[in-house]
Parts: structure tokens; C-alpha cells; sequence
């Protein structure tokens, strides 16, 4: 009986230590093996037989056994459900800013299935499809921002009262968004202003986001606008900008997702795997110190990049995460493979020991990455690199080609982005 007892604590203490090491996203099995498409430009999809337009004013669901294509801005009223089912195939239309926007006290619940996940993508043409052909897809919520006064509307354009977002309700429910991909999303504004795949405003605790592949957005993948968001198991594939996107006090927990960049794709202010910040302080705007400030909590994310490049060859090669003032990180069990540097801070960030306190880096996998972290003020440079030298941030160097440093690296097929043991 002793004996099984103490085998049952090694095997325990085992299975505790391997959960504990394991970096990178994670998984029993290849968890991004039946539902993605790493090739949807060329993927064949059905032609649409219904159009979806204007306001939903009630109750509506759309069914698997249809091809839709959305046109223009489309409202989902508040009080009101959309409902799509696992499997159903979304074509939104490019001859329009078309964007789904599921308006504050409104619900969508999309919850495909591993087998059956549901599509947002190009109306184009296999071979013809781009990144910006369409606009995206904005939920709203009532959860808090940081924004004076609590309220705010994004700029994408979008009438003014449907596009209204936060409140003080931290459990704020807007559904549920598992198991859907959205695929060519960034179209420009008028005003040359580009949306981003999936935008979360104001979006609360209750709501549940998790199973998510945006690929080749023209803008951010995923923007989080204020807010309580607990994500996880997301997917950003070639953004042309961001991957994930921390603005306006968010309070965020991702875990186990993947930020797959493209060297040679990047805006002209530099593309980063994360970018955060409290409140943009390049349009003049000012923290309100009673209000939250920006605070991500990350573990077992996988930023890197599609392609080997030798080591005096840069490309856009950016930094892998963006942090301004007032802005706070936990960075933890992840890789971070093929980047200028970990971490860029912004010039205005004062660099002090109490500060990077807060910004929490432990048990990491660093490949094919210079170094640590930089400023844009060099002067802080030395300190930042001093601080990250100690054993107890468990920061470990290699320099490994994406095959071999994970199970997968070819995309032709189905990769898989687990590290190799």
C-alpha cells in the first residue's frame, strides 16, 4: 500500500513538473489540426444564396444548409440574438465596408465545432482574395473602459448610437465566438482608417471567445478595447499589422495561442506579435488615474515567424511585443522565436527597477531572438538587459530553425506549432 501510495506521488509530482515546463501553446493533441485553413486564398467555398444586410432587429439564425453573404454594416440590434450554426459559411462582400457588429446589450452565439467551424471570408474568387478585402467583425459590450466619461464609439465609421461601448459591468455576456475562422478582413475607411479582424469593445468576463484563426487581416488580427476578456486557444496568421492589440485599460488573461508573422509584412510604424497601451497618448489623450490601466496576463503563447531568415538578414523583423506607458505584462511558459528583440519600450515609458517589476517574464523559450528587451530611449537599455539576467526568470536562448524547434513548421498542410520535447 506504501509503495503505491509513493508511486502515486512521483507519477503526480511527474505530471506537475512536465505541466509546469511546457512552453508554448499546448495541448494532448494537435488542437490546431481539423478547424484552421493555413491556404484560404485558394480554397474553393460555395457560392452565397442569401444576403444579410441592414439592422436584425430580432431573433435570427443562420443556418448550415446556406451560403450568406454579408453586405455593408450589418447590426445586430440590442436584446437580440444572432445565432449561427456549426458549419456555416459566411461570405462578406468587398464592393462595401462590410463589417458584422454585434451592438452593446445585443448576443451572438457562434459556437462551431472542431469538425464544423464557421467562416467569415472574401466573397472573391479562389486565387483573387487579399487581405482588406472586407472589414471585420466588432462585439460590444457594457464592461468598463478606460476612456473619460466610460463610454466610447469606435472609429470604423459606424452609426454613432450602434456603435456605442462600455459601462460598469464587469460580467458582461455578448455570447459566445468558438470555433470560427475570419479570413481577408482589414478594409479601409473613407478616412483610410483599417478595421481589424475581430474587435472587442467593452467585452466582459462572461463572454466567451476562444477557438479563433484570423488570417491575413490588412490590420490588426485581434484588437481588445478596454474591458474583462478571458481568451484563449486564438490564432493570428500574417496580420499586415498587430496580432493582438491591448488598448484602454483592458484586463486581459489569453492562454495557449499563436502569433504567426510574416518577416516581409509589417506597417510603417513596425507590426509587433502584441502592442499595448493604456490610453493613446499620440492623440493627445490623457490616463485618468482612477481608471484601469492596461494589464495583459499571458501564458503559453507561441509568437514567431513563417520563414528562417539567416542571421545578417532582417527583413521587417520587428520587435515580438510593443509596450507603452502605463501598461503592464505577465509573460509566461511561452516561445518567442525569430525577433529583433523580446520586448521594445516606447520612448515616453520610464525605465526603473519598480517598473519592470511589473513586467513579469519567467520560463520562456527565446530562439533565434537577440535580446531581451530594448527602449527607444537607449538610455534605459543597460538596465533593461541587467534586469532579465537572473536564473529566476528562467529565460532560456537557443537558436533553432522553426523544423526544429516544432513538431510541424509546414504550413502546406496542417502544422503543428507544439515545441519537439
Amino acid at each position: 500500500m506504501k509503495k503505491n501510495l509513493l508511486l502515486l506521488v512521483f507519477f503526480t509530482f511527474t505530471i506537475l513538473i512536465k505541466a509546469q515546463n511546457t512552453k508554448g501553446i499546448v495541448g494532448d493533441t494537435n488542437w490546431l489540426n481539423m478547424w484552421t485553413n493555413f491556404s484560404p486564398k485558394t480554397t474553393s467555398y460555395n457560392d452565397a444564396s442569401s444576403i444579410v444586410t441592414g439592422v436584425i432587429t430580432s431573433n435570427t439564425t443562420l443556418k448550415k444548409e446556406n451560403v450568406y453573404v454579408l453586405v455593408g454594416a450589418v447590426y445586430v440590434a440590442p436584446n437580440v440574438t444572432l445565432t449561427i450554426e456549426p458549419g456555416t459559411l459566411i461570405r462578406c462582400d468587398t464592393d462595401n465596408l462590410t463589417m458584422l457588429v454585434i451592438t452593446k446589450g445585443a448576443k451572438i452565439i457562434a459556437e462551431g465545432t472542431e469538425t464544423d467551424p464557421i467562416v467569415f471570408t472574401s466573397n472573391k474568387n479562389s486565387g483573387d482574395r487579399n487581405p482588406g478585402d472586407w472589414g471585420g467583425i466588432v462585439i460590444l459590450g457594457d464592461a468598463p473602459i478606460n476612456k473619460t466619461g466610460g463610454i466610447a464609439t469606435l472609429d470604423f465609421e459606424l452609426d454613432p448610437q450602434k456603435a456605442l461601448y462600455g459601462g460598469d459591468n464587469k460580467d458582461s455576456d455578448s455570447g459566445i465566438f468558438k470555433y470560427v475562422r475570419i479570413e481577408f478582413s482589414g478594409k479601409k475607411t473613407s478616412a483610410k482608417k483599417p478595421v481589424n479582424g475581430l474587435s472587442l469593445a467593452g467585452v466582459g468576463k462572461k463572454t466567451k471567445v476562444e477557438y479563433v484563426q484570423v488570417t491575413s487581416s490588412d490590420e490588426d488580427s485581434f484588437q481588445f478595447y478596454g474591458g474583462y476578456v478571458d481568451t484563449s486557444h486564438l490564432i493570428s496568421l500574417r496580420s499586415a499589422d498587430d496580432d493582438f492589440d491591448f488598448t484602454q485599460g483592458v484586463q486581459c488573461n489569453i492562454s495557449n495561442s499563436i502569433a504567426i508573422r510574416s518577416p516581409f509584412l509589417s506597417d510603417k510604424y513596425g507590426s509587433r506579435c502584441f502592442e499595448m497601451e493604456t490610453v493613446d497618448t499620440r492623440k493627445g489623450e490623457v490616463l485618468d488615474s482612477k481608471k484601469e490601466m492596461t494589464r495583459v496576463n499571458a501564458t503559453n503563447m507561441t509568437m514567431m515567424h513563417t520563414e528562417d531568415i539567416a542571421s545578417g538578414i532582417e527583413g521587417l523583423k520587428y520587435e515580438a511585443i510593443l509596450i507603452r506607458e502605463n501598461t503592464f505584462l505577465t509573460l509566461t511558459n511561452s516561445v518567442v522565436s525569430g525577433f529583433s528583440h523580446l520586448i521594445v519600450f516606447a520612448d515616453a515609458v520610464p525605465i526603473t527597477n519598480e517598473y519592470l517589476g511589473d513586467i513579469v517574464l519567467k520560463d520562456l523559450l527565446i530562439d533565434y531572438t537577440k535580446a531581451v528587451g530594448t527602449s527607444e530611449n537607449k538610455d534605459f537599455n543597460l538596465l533593461i538587459n541587467n534586469w532579465y539576467q537572473g536564473k529566476k526568470f528562467g529565460l532560456e536562448f537557443v537558436n533553432l530553425k522553426n523544423d526544429e524547434l516544432f513538431m510541424n513548421a509546414s504550413m502546406k498542410k496542417k502544422p503543428d506549432f507544439r515545441i519537439k520535447n
